[in-house]
């Protein structure tokens, strides 16, 4: 009987297990603030090392952890402006990294939309996401889901912050507490409160007194100056100093107006009695608001109730370089009306040569040279064609700065929610919330111009029938009509004092058939 051969196993043919592939793990930290970084230890180094031990305890299923650091140290996660994420993202693109681990969500990112463009660089280039202390994983679609979930209710938590700052803001204001903010000429801030300077409270009664003598903001604003004496200078912070400024109309308009020097505080449009010692007894406070009042300001440049006049906005002082506002004085029941030139109504007529010019007479002058124009067909087309032109250009460019407004705010959220964790840290409270109100009204601002840009009003629309039938067009408008119609046409109106002559710029890309770029127009009258 012959032996049956017995087959050895080929080593090749052998069911081995594949190899497990590696995963190339980056971890991501970052920290709102530079305090303690110079530390032996810190928070990035603890977010670190959490990030290693969780990948260590998925050796086995490959996960190896990079030896490159990605440390943000003193960066917001409000917005991506920060080196060591830059790093990341360009690592990512040139395929060195197949997982990103972080201690937490927010430390990637505390915006939804900016973390939304992260996870959409993470999916192109097949990268999963890992948050050490909140269990989930991006590489599947219910962990996607989870993290979007949590940074919703992350925004709304940093908008009940927000909320929850106003109301104690406005609790502290209501308690005459000093809510925050740069310090007022005559007082130091003192552990979050108001104590009288007594050298620069000298300087204040002696400005409230000045006024009910000279009664001239502009004539206190000089001798002021010519005594030396500055706005308040302080120091931050963080130790920088604030030089004061010379007194202008403005500064000047402001301090007589200003509610604290009677020992009361302003909240919104309510006025409390504050904790804080004034400096200008009741009598004279309210002597100075009725002289203000009588003299018919409207603000600290005096100018016109009617909302200024038609060239407010265009015409500039050829000499100083400086725009020209429109205001006027009253003599018995007669109004005069004149544009002033901006140096001259913050240092006083003897700063430019020509400070002034009467209104009608310059306006009557760019409508005449405008009504001329208007009288050829061809301007009429040529006229809408660079209004809509410029009108996309302008939606266009509010587009741009609605986005980088909306970053700020992003930011400032994120920073609020650091800020809110301090009880001492009234004052940067306040000043953050003071960014995102103000970044709040700009963005509602930029979007009415956007809705405007795209939706085109009766009078943009009309424009050409307007230039055509300009002269019973113009007789129709009101003042606020007749000044944005000019805009339309004109980029500037230039008053040469010396010359006695007035250039009208045209706005760039546009020039009225025979006319040159800026035209040159003859003496006013």
């Amino acid at each position: 009987m012959t032996p049956r051969r017995r087959r050895t196993p080929d080593p090749a043919a052998t069911d081995a297990p594949p190899p497990t592939p590696v995963v190339r793990c980056a971890v991501y930290s970052r920290k709102s603030t530079d305090e303690g970084l110079e530390k032996d230890f810190n928070s990035l180094d603890a977010q670190r090392e959490a990030a290693e031990a969780y990948i260590q305890s998925q050796a086995g299923e490959g996960w190896v952890c990079l030896p490159d650091r990605y440390d943000d140290g003193g960066f917001t996660g409000g917005n991506l402006d920060r080196p060591a994420l830059t790093r990341l993202l360009a690592d990512i693109e040139a395929g060195r990294v197949d997982c990103v681990v972080v201690y937490k969500v927010d430390r990637l990112s505390r915006s939804l939309l900016d973390f939304s463009r992260i996870m959409a660089t993470f999916d192109r280039h097949g990268v999963s996401f890992v948050s050490v202390t909140q269990s989930f994983n991006t590489s599947n679609s219910m962990g996607r889901l989870m993290l979007n979930v949590l940074l919703s209710f992350a925004q709304f938590e940093r908008e009940l912050i927000s909320e929850r700052t106003r109301d104690k803001m406005s609790a502290a204001r209501k308690k005459g507490k000093w809510a925050g903010g740069p310090p007022l000429l005559g007082y130091d801030v003192i552990h979050q409160k108001l104590v009288i300077h007594p050298a620069e409270a000298q300087q204040v009664r002696g400005l409230f007194e000045l006024y009910r003598e000279r009664q001239s903001l502009l004539e206190v604003a000089r001798i002021l100056n010519e005594r030396g004496w500055t706005t308040k200078t302080w120091v931050t912070r963080k130790g920088a100093v604030r030089q004061g400024r010379p007194f202008t109309k403005s500064n000047v308009y402001a301090l007589l107006r200003n509610v604290v020097y009677n020992g009361q505080v302003r909240h919104r449009d309510e006025v409390y009695a504050g904790e804080h010692p004034p400096i200008i007894d009741r009598t004279t406070f309210e002597a100075v608001q009725d002289l203000l009042q009588q003299h018919g300001r409207a603000g600290p440049t005096g100018a016109a109730r009617d909302g200024g006049g038609v060239l407010t906005g265009l015409l500039r002082c050829r000499h100083c370089g400086t725009a020209m506002g429109h205001s006027y004085t009253q003599r018995g029941r007669t109004r005069y009306r004149y544009y002033v030139c901006g140096r001259a109504q913050k240092r006083g007529y003897d700063a430019c040569p020509h400070p002034s010019v009467p209104a009608p007479a310059i306006e009557a002058f760019v409508a005449d040279e405008i009504r001329q124009i208007g009288r050829d067909p061809a301007v009429a087309a040529a006229t809408l064609a660079h209004v809509e032109r410029q009108r996309d250009r302008d939606a266009r460019s509010h587009e741009a700065e609605a986005d980088r407004v909306s970053g700020e705010l992003r930011a400032a959220y994120a920073e609020l929610s650091e800020a809110a964790l301090d009880p001492e840290g009234i004052d940067r409270l306040a000043e953050i919330q003071r960014r995102i109100d103000a970044a709040q009204a700009r963005l509602a601002e930029l979007r009415q111009r956007i809705d405007a840009c795209r939706s085109p009003g009766e009078t943009e629309s009309d424009l050409p029938r307007a230039l055509a039938e300009f002269d019973g067009v113009w007789g129709q408008l009101t003042t606020r009509e007749r000044n944005t119609l000019l805009k339309q046409l004109l980029s500037a109106v230039e008053f040469d004092g010396a010359a006695e002559t007035v250039t009208l710029h045209f706005q760039p890309g546009w020039t009225p058939p025979g006319a040159a770029n800026p035209t040159d127009l003859q003496e006013v009258a």
